[in-house]
């Protein structure tokens, strides 16, 4: 079970952070106008608290991400997407929404750790692999044969150094090449 924290101000922030029932994730609302507090957000992810933020805009986001908050969502965000974000941000996987995602998204890596990258099309297949879809329906969607699909999903588990279809999602993702 994931513990969850929203919390009105820094203070009652950090005492949840050191207590022993510490949450797993805190929600902190940026608010609508002015600066937002990132300071309070770096000084709870120095203490290691996942913190998934709640952005009136990019700007904000970006700010939020830079001090260390893991999700930067808008304030409009439905109860599902940040249910799914907090489970996400417990998991210890960045969260982000595509409409920030021109200024928040993380440095892609040129290189993997074997030093190769994935082709365009490995990138195309691995996003349709995180969507949860099998060879066959990535086949049809990208108009190749799923022969060629399962060519490039070895291709992208050998890159990724992965065992799995789930693992090499969970590794892009940790990555930032792929959007959850």
């Amino acid at each position: 079970m994931v513990e969850v924290e929203s919390t009105l101000d820094l203070e009652t922030a950090l005492a949840s952070a050191s207590a022993a029932s510490r949450p797993d994730v805190i929600i902190w609302d940026l608010g609508w106008e002015g600066d937002p507090d990132v300071e309070a957000i770096r000084v709870l992810a120095e203490a290691g608290i996942a913190i998934v933020a709640l952005a009136a805009d990019s700007s904000h986001a970006v700010e939020a991400r830079q001090a260390g908050a893991v999700g930067a969502l808008p304030r409009s965000v439905s109860q599902e997407a940040l249910y799914a974000a907090v489970l996400a941000a417990a998991a210890g996987l960045g969260v982000r929404d595509p409409s920030f995602e021109p200024d928040v998204s993380p440095p892609r890596p040129e290189r993997l750790e074997g030093g190769e990258s994935l082709t365009p099309r490995e990138a195309e297949v691995l996003q349709l692999l995180a969507e949860g879809l099998p060879n066959k329906t990535i086949a049809l969607r990208l108009g190749i044969r799923e022969t060629t699909v399962k060519f490039h999903v070895n291709s992208i588990l050998a890159k990724l150094g992965a065992q799995s279809r789930t693992e090499a999602v969970t590794r892009a993702a940790r990555l930032g090449l792929i959007l959850l």
